[in-house]
């Protein structure tokens, strides 16, 4: 029996996606090859790479607005350093909400100013800083939708005059914006598109090249752009099983039908945190994210108790990051309603029992 996989990253992935990846790893496309014994060059990948491209740009209703889409490697941490390569030419704003953004921000310092709009430092990231002031004379501003470790999500996005940058690695494809208001927006694979190993980078091309310094290639967006991600060997497997997801959540209807689904689950995690008098959470309520809910016990001596309940019950990955500790709930896309109710019946034994 599947395990109920609340684990933040890599995360779950929808079932058939796992069956069809797998079998395309011993006979894909019934060439008796495997998948990842093919040219990256060959027809049959490069059909793959291009279905992705367009699923991505349809996903988020960018189709014909000038955005190119890229699938690079070196996960988020790479685009921390690749966004102030390729953008920052003098100064840039940054809102911190948490460790990725507080890395995003040390990497930006190697190349330009860079202004701390706001951030949530003072009360362990767990809230979303509000009114804050962008300055005009920024080259962009950055910031990060969802926090994985503090269960912290962005409900609204500023208005600003600058290119509009956003680390969407733990919430892409769950929710419906306006993706169109943002110019650069980049995402590690493994949350919610797909395994480890490739980093999806959508980018308006008419912000790049407004830098005055010279970009080694494997770090400048253009290079990609102009070989379609194949400048050098792309990873070939977490493409295409980011293709299968993304073909998944089309089927269902979307990102509009899948939003419904992650706010009923969240919804009944947080309902449950809230009426449990032996469990609290840890964001504040208005910026609770939908995809990680954190939460820890109001008594930590029944820390063993409910340990040993929830790994009785199936249930994988629910241990807070390590740099804060109580319990983290990842619920991205492919995790079923059914999950959460395990875990909601869970906490309700260990109230029952205490």
């Amino acid at each position: 029996m599947k395990k109920h996989n609340f684990s933040a990253g890599p995360c779950i992935l929808p079932q058939e996606v796992l069956q069809k990846a797998s079998e395309a790893i011993i006979n894909f496309n019934d060439d008796n090859l495997s998948l990842i014994e093919i040219s990256h060059r060959s027809k049959p990948f490069v059909t793959v790479i291009e279905k992705a491209r367009r699923l991505v740009l349809e996903l988020l209703s960018l189709e014909n607005k000038g955005y190119k889409v890229l699938f690079l490697q070196g996960g988020a941490s790479a685009q921390f350093l690749m966004t102030a390569y390729n953008l920052l030419n003098k100064k840039a704003a940054y809102l911190n909400t948490g460790t990725w953004s507080s890395k995003a921000i040390k990497e930006a310092k190697l190349f330009g100013e860079v202004v701390e709009v706001a951030s949530s430092s003072n009360n362990n990231f767990n809230y979303i800083p509000k009114n804050y002031t962008i300055p005009t004379d920024i080259d962009y501003f950055h910031c990060t939708s969802n926090n994985t470790i503090y269960g912290t999500q962005m409900k609204s996005f500023p208005k600003t005059t600058a290119p509009l940058v956003c680390d969407m690695s733990s919430d892409i494809f769950s929710r419906q914006l306006d993706f169109s208001k943002f110019d650069l927006i980049y995402a590690g694979a493994q949350k919610n598109m797909g395994p480890a190993g490739t980093t999806l980078v959508v980018v308006k091309e008419t912000i790049l090249g407004k830098v005055t310094r010279k970009i080694p290639s494997m770090l400048n967006y253009q290079t990609f752009i102009d070989k379609e991600s194949m400048f050098n060997t792309p990873p070939v497997f977490a493409i295409y099983t980011s293709m299968l997801t993304l073909e998944w959540l089309k089927n269902l209807g979307g990102i509009e039908f899948i939003e419904k689904v992650n706010k009923q689950k969240s919804a009944l995690l947080y309902a449950e945190i809230d009426r449990n008098p032996l469990f609290k959470g840890t964001a504040t309520k208005e910026d609770r994210s939908h995809m990680n809910a954190t939460f820890e016990l109001t008594n930590q001596a029944l820390k063993q108790q409910f340990d040993t309940l929830w790994k009785q019950a199936n249930i994988n990955g629910l241990e807070g990051h390590r740099s804060v500790g109580g319990y983290r709930a990842s619920m991205y896309n492919a995790l079923p309603l059914y999950s959460v109710q395990a875990l909601v019946d869970v906490m309700q034994e260990l109230e029952r029992i205490n």
